[in-house]
């Protein structure tokens, strides 16, 4: 549960008329379970996963009513692992977000600072990991920035999100490099979305520069004439559309991605199809599967997922999650940060416990 505590409790010093004015909100997220995998690096393994069905965080939001509908916002948010208690980030604490804004109710939301991309705001719920809640069920390597890694985040950036027009939002943002010369890590992207009843859709469009992409998880040790441990693209153009339609207890979704990754004068494409369903057959327990094929540097992933979801309250679930990808053309199956199998298949199976506040 989240709990709203006066600004003035915590401000010494502030007028006490704008106590009732502000609020400050804590919140967090706690996932931890047992994994199996069935071959990461030739052998089987049993592990204590992490931040599966949501990633492990905490958070502080401030809001303060400025009158005729303006605010101002901040928003800090710090990623961990609970099975260590370590960053997500070594030496990074709100590695997930920082930045700090005006949101106005006629018009939108300004904000600067460490932010989210349009892709993980807008295209990431439109996905079978989101769906089926299983962070091992991201497309190969996010190379699609649908999950917020330590590389996804923009730094040095001012982002812009409509208000909500009768379902549709919009928005666009820039990432400064910060150097003398402007094109270098400058990152620009632009987001659509639009929900009605049922039905929602979305689309996005980035072009940035200078970015570290995780293409070392798919068991890469040279990409594009750089260590794939370092690689950073001179490029990365990325895009992609989703839609999700509700009939009755079945929310059904569809998901397309296209990057494109430069550097030394060279590209690769980058491209997934993601499509599944989640049933709720009883209001507190829900089945979610789905599958995504997708082909970069001349291989092919296939993944395929199913998991089941109790919750014990709004705040507490419980999971199982069971996951399957086959590698084709030379290529070795690699679920996202479950380890490179020495062969083209690779099985994950979950289960743990999430709780929110």
């Amino acid at each position: 549960m989240k709990h709203i505590i006066a600004a003035g409790l915590i401000g010494a010093g502030v007028a006490s008329g704008a106590w009732a004015q502000s609020t400050v909100t804590l919140y967090g997220s706690l996932d931890a379970g047992v994994a199996y995998i069935s071959n990461s690096g030739g052998h089987a393994k049993w592990m204590e996963e992490q931040g599966n069905m949501q990633p492990d965080r905490w958070g502080i939001r401030a809001v303060e009513d400025l009158g005729g509908g303006l605010k101002s916002i901040v928003q800090l948010e710090n990623g961990f692992y609970t099975n260590t208690g370590t960053f997500a980030k070594a030496g990074v604490e709100w590695n997930r977000q920082a930045f700090v804004g005006l949101s106005s109710d006629q018009f939108g939301t300004l904000t600067l600072g460490h932010q989210t991309p349009f892709s993980f705001d807008y295209l990431g719920p439109l996905s079978t990991a989101y769906q089926a809640a299983s962070w091992y069920a991201m497309h190969p390597g996010n190379i699609d920035e649908l999950a917020d890694t330590g590389v996804v985040p923009y730094d040095n950036s001012v982002k812009f999100t409509s208000a909500n027009y009768h379902g549709l939002t919009f928005g666009a943002m820039m990432g400064l490099g910060n150097t003398t010369n402007f094109s270098t890590g400058k990152s620009d992207g632009f987001g659509v979305s639009y929900a009605n009843g049922p039905f929602t859709a979305a689309a996005t469009y980035s072009n940035e520069h200078n970015r570290t992409v995780s293409v070392s998880t798919l068991g890469l040790a040279t990409f594009q004439n750089q260590p794939a441990a370092t690689y950073t693209a001179d490029k990365v153009e990325n895009m992609g559309a989703g839609v999700s339609y509700t009939i009755g207890n079945v929310v059904t979704h569809a998901l397309y991605t296209r990057v494109k990754l430069e550097s030394n004068g060279m590209s690769n494409l980058f491209q997934s199809y993601d499509a599944g369903a989640t049933w709720k057959m009883v209001p507190d327990n829900w089945i979610s599967g789905g599958a995504a094929t997708t082909t970069f540097a001349g291989a092919r992933y296939t993944q395929f997922e199913i998991g089941d979801i109790y919750l014990l309250s709004k705040m507490t679930q419980v999971y199982v999650n069971a996951l399957y990808e086959r590698a084709s053309s030379g290529a070795n199956a690699a679920l996202f940060t479950a380890g490179v199998s020495s062969n083209r298949n690779q099985v994950a199976l979950l289960a743990g416990i999430h709780h929110s506040f």
